[in-house]
C-alpha cells in the first residue's frame, strides 16, 4: 500500500475525529476520561499549529485519511510532550504506516523535547507492543495528572 503522510488541515478535521471515535468505539473507551470526551477533537487543524504541537495524518492516494498521530505539550511537565490521538483504521494496521507516523512524530518532537509519553488502554495489546518495538517503556505513575484517567497504560521514551 502506498501512503502519503501530511499534517493536517481543517478539511480533515470531521474526518479525523470520526476514525478516532471509530477506534475508540472499537476498544470498549467511548466514554469520559478518554480522548472521546476530549472537547477539541473536531478542532486539530486549529489545536495543533504551533511550534511544539503538530498532528499528521496518513491517506491513501485518493485522500481518504486511515491513519493519525500527534505530538503535544504535556501541559506542566516541562520538556516531556505527549505522543496524542495516534489511530488507524483496521485495514491498514501491519502495514506499516503507524511506524512511519510514529518516526515522523518523533523526529518532530526531538526538535522540542527531551522526552515523550503516552497513554493508552489495556486491551490495547498490539498498540503496546508496538509502543515497545519503537523504544517506549512502561510507567506506572504519570509525569503530570492527565483528563485521561482511564487509560491504564502509560509509556515514555527518551528523545
Amino acid at each position: 500500500m502506498d501512503f502519503i503522510i501530511r499534517e493536517i488541515q481543517a478539511a480533515d478535521n470531521a474526518a479525523v475525529e470520526k476514525l478516532i471515535r471509530d477506534c475508540l468505539t472499537e476498544f470498549g473507551a467511548a466514554h469520559e476520561g478518554t480522548a472521546w470526551a476530549d472537547p477539541d477533537l473536531g478542532r486539530f487543524s486549529e489545536i495543533y499549529n504551533s511550534a511544539g504541537n503538530k498532528y499528521w495524518v496518513a491517506t491513501y492516494a485518493d485522500g481518504r485519511i486511515v491513519a493519525g498521530a500527534g505530538i503535544g505539550a504535556l501541559t506542566g511537565a516541562d520538556g516531556i510532550c505527549e505522543l496524542q490521538k495516534m489511530y488507524s483504521v483496521p485495514e491498514v494496521r501491519g502495514s506499516g504506516i503507524a511506524g512511519r507516523l510514529m518516526d515522523t512524530a518523533l523526529a518532530y518532537a526531538k526538535r522540542y523535547y527531551r522526552q515523550c509519553y503516552l497513554e493508552t488502554l489495556e486491551n490495547m495489546t498490539a498498540a503496546q507492543r508496538f509502543y515497545e518495538k519503537h523504544g517506549f517503556r512502561r510507567v506506572y505513575e504519570p509525569p503530570v495528572k492527565t483528563a485521561h484517567f482511564n487509560c491504564d497504560v502509560r509509556y515514555i521514551k527518551d528523545l
